[in-house]
């Protein structure tokens, strides 16, 4: 079982690493007003997203359902940590499509979002981690 949970922590880490800094290439990418730029950032953005972040996102998902089917279900079904866990979770997911919304938008020229707006975007998926960590390590409720 510490196996699955270690995976687990390990594609969390690297889907997460990909939730800060996507949103800081698109930070730049927003500010860029060359070709040259713009073209280097799609190119980075679109391996950091399809080469890093949803691999990450999809091994997290695996190993964590993975857990909690050979955990036993049942004894935490009416844990409300996990509830709450798994609501950050979607959050998390939703947050994870929109980047990809945005990706798409940038490859086509068809930004429309200033680089402030960005920048608040990076700060979002802290808020989802630091929930995420509480809930999993204190478990509060």
């Amino acid at each position: 079982m510490l196996w699955l949970k270690a995976l687990h922590l390990i594609f969390m880490v690297t889907w997460f690493a990909g939730l800060f800094y996507l949103p800081r290439l698109y930070v730049y990418h927003a500010m860029s007003d060359d070709e040259i730029s713009n073209e280097r950032f799609k190119v980075m953005e679109r391996k950091l997203f399809f080469g890093i972040m949803t691999p990450g996102m999809i091994a997290t998902l695996i190993f964590g359902i993975w857990m909690l089917v050979a955990y036993d279900w049942a004894v935490y079904a009416n844990a409300g940590w996990l509830h709450a866990k798994l609501a950050l979770l979607a959050l998390t997911l939703v947050y994870h499509y929109f980047c990809g919304v945005w990706l798409f938008d940038f490859k086509h020229d068809r930004n429309r979002r200033s680089h402030i707006f960005y920048r608040w975007m990076n700060e979002v998926p802290v808020l989802f981690l630091v929930g995420i960590i509480i809930l999993a390590v204190v478990k509060p409720f």
